[in-house]
């Protein structure tokens, strides 16, 4: 029987605020109208324009998406440039995405991190949990554990989704601190209780793979949740478990079905098992 990977708990950083997302992650002073249309975008340039922080934000936004206008990176770091030069933390958490990626702007972390930590410092819980990110991982500055953790905790306070998840992700693996389960999985909870998908997935694999607390049919519900919520690595991880048997019957019809599904969610190792499993099973 060939060896299965179990499944890899996953860290997030959420570098950019998308208007599909929750309202904590967008500015306080943040419209909650979009460039839906090129006429809308239109009447939101000429806004723009005139030296208005928050359509300047909302067209960088426009152009880094897309929305009613063309995507052109470029011209978003540009408008959320003028922007964060007026103080807006959306605007500012961006550019530190557009840095972070290279998209628009030469890649560069440490711009990136100054960038996040400027909305952070307003209490932007989207650009705390970025800046969070940077320090956990040493990018544009150096690695420091504690500064990564109080920086989750203040966007977790928040209830940003992303952070709580994060935090689940410190304590679940002991990364700076000792390992704690039951802290792990309080704080994936919390996030998955917001239908946040990663967190949904990390929880599956608490109770897949913890002897201490496991249990196959949390396990079970909660990759599947994340799984119907389009995170293929949930997708894949329920065809390796009813493949292999891992605490459930062993049925490669179910497991053929969860492989299919992370195909369609774009998982490429879901379709290296799928093939696998027909040459195993003709």
């Amino acid at each position: 029987m060939r060896r299965y990977a179990v499944g890899t708990f996953v860290c997030f950083s959420v570098i950019t605020v998308l208007w599909s997302r929750p309202a904590a992650c967008q500015s306080a002073r943040q419209s909650d109208k979009s460039a839906k249309t090129t006429t809308d975008f239109a009447r939101l340039i000429e806004k723009a324009e005139l030296g208005d922080p928050i359509a300047q934000f909302q067209t960088g936004l426009a152009y880094e998406t897309g929305t009613g206008t063309g995507q052109d990176y470029a011209e978003a770091a540009r408008w959320y440039r003028k922007a964060a030069d007026h103080g807006e933390p959306g605007a500012q958490n961006n550019l530190g995405g557009l840095y972070s990626r290279g998209f628009g702007v030469p890649q560069n972390d440490v711009l990136a991190a100054q960038w996040y930590l400027r909305a952070a410092s307003e209490g932007y819980p989207a650009a705390e949990n970025n800046i969070g990110f940077m320090f956990a991982n040493g990018r544009g500055m150096d690695q420091n554990i504690p500064a990564a953790i109080a920086w989750y905790r203040k966007a977790a306070e928040q209830g940003y989704a992303a952070a709580e998840n994060n935090l689940g992700f410190v304590y679940g693996g002991g990364r700076g601190v000792a390992i704690d389960l039951k802290e792990a999985v309080s704080w994936y909870l919390r996030a998955a209780k917001r239908g946040y998908a990663p967190a949904e997935y990390n929880l599956g694999l608490i109770f897949l793979n913890e002897g201490r607390i496991q249990d196959i049919d949390k396990a079970l519900y909660w990759l599947g949740l994340a799984a119907r919520h389009g995170f293929s690595a949930a997708a894949n991880q329920l065809g390796i478990v009813y493949e292999h048997g891992q605490g459930v019957t062993e049925d490669h019809k179910i497991a053929d079905q969860w492989y299919r599904m992370a195909v369609k969610q774009g998982s490429t190792e879901a379709q290296h098992n799928l093939e696998l499993l027909h040459f195993s099973n003709p």
